[in-house]
């Protein structure tokens, strides 16, 4: 599925099982929460933090989509293409960052 595919799946899955949109700061306050999520499995599946039992149904595939889903909701009610906003970004993050990676001294 192309991004322009999610989008557009995502846009039709809420005009139709979804009712709606909810409006912007909800979604945010969604996304906050989604991230939180992939954040607790992250700190229990690679860090020293050890799970619980209410995590144990709990996985990183599902809670990341979780993630995409909800940017995918923003992007599309606020009228941006994804597609061409990740094209621009890594045009940008290319010109940015064109040495400076490469001369981190931290990442060799």
């Amino acid at each position: 599925m192309t991004i322009k595919e999610a989008q557009e799946t995502v846009d039709k899955w809420i005009n139709t099982t979804g009712v709606r949109y909810f409006n912007e700061l909800t979604n945010m306050a969604i996304l906050t929460e989604e991230v939180g999520e992939v954040a607790r499995i992250i700190a229990r599946q690679y860090g020293e933090q050890s799970f619980k039992a209410s995590d144990q149904d709990k996985n990183l595939d599902d809670e990341l989509a979780d993630v995409l889903f909800v940017i995918i909701c923003l992007a599309n009610q606020t009228g941006i293409d994804l597609t061409q906003a990740l094209t621009q970004n890594l045009i940008k993050k290319t010109s940015r960052d064109s040495k400076r990676h490469i001369e981190n001294e931290k990442l060799k």
